[in-house]
């Protein structure tokens, strides 16, 4: 039975002037990869708004899963992140809000681990030749705000939602760009996030 995917992306943010998510996410949008047809959405990068941007979509699409990517230009590797953390601290957005040290959900856990198969993803893109490893870090920007968001709404409203987060490395094109950090071709980082969802599709634990 085919399944909903709601995948994400950000728009550019800070000195990063393209994001290879937002890039990655609309080429797939539409597309089945395994048992899943992809909707894809790019939210904003935005502390007070992003998350509810993603609950949104959530709401409308209804989907069976969740994926969210985000940039981390400097990681070498495409890494599936294990935790999001309650806590909102970090550089300005892209509407200039810098919290410190706040709490995304007053009620919610101080964690959520993420329901994604982050190890069998991490396996099968070494497989594929793709350099992967678990993240258990996915920082206090606003990846981990959304990660946190969609795993609070899982666990809170819908428990079967398998949901979480994949940082990936800059693309070539932003690399050029900004001189001084690594990166993946375009094709590679959307063939490790078509894998991740292949990986997906077959875990139904």
């Amino acid at each position: 039975m085919m399944k909903t995917l709601l995948l994400t992306g950000f728009e550019p943010f800070l000195k990063f002037t393209v994001n290879p998510t937002m890039k990655i996410v609309e080429e797939l949008h539409g597309k089945v990869i395994g048992n899943y047809k992809i909707h894809s959405e790019v939210l904003t990068v935005d502390f007070q708004s992003s998350g509810e941007q993603l609950l949104t979509h959530i709401e409308a699409l209804k989907p069976d899963a969740v994926i969210s990517l985000g940039l981390a230009g400097g990681r070498f590797k495409m890494t599936p992140e294990r935790i999001a953390i309650n806590v909102k601290d970090g550089e300005p957005d892209n509407n200039g809000n810098t919290p410190v040290d706040e709490q995304i959900q007053a009620q919610g856990e101080a964690g959520y681990m993420s329901t994604l198969p982050v190890r069998a993803m991490v396996n099968r893109l070494l497989e594929e030749g793709l350099p992967a490893e678990v993240s258990n870090t996915a920082g206090t920007y606003l990846c981990n705000n959304v990660m946190y968001e969609g795993l609070h709404y899982a666990a809170t409203q819908r428990p079967t939602l398998k949901s979480g987060f994949l940082h990936i490395p800059a693309s070539h094109e932003l690399a050029i760009e900004h001189g001084k950090i690594p990166s993946w071709s375009h094709e590679d980082l959307k063939k490790g996030v078509a894998v991740c969802i292949e990986v997906l599709s077959t875990d139904e634990s």
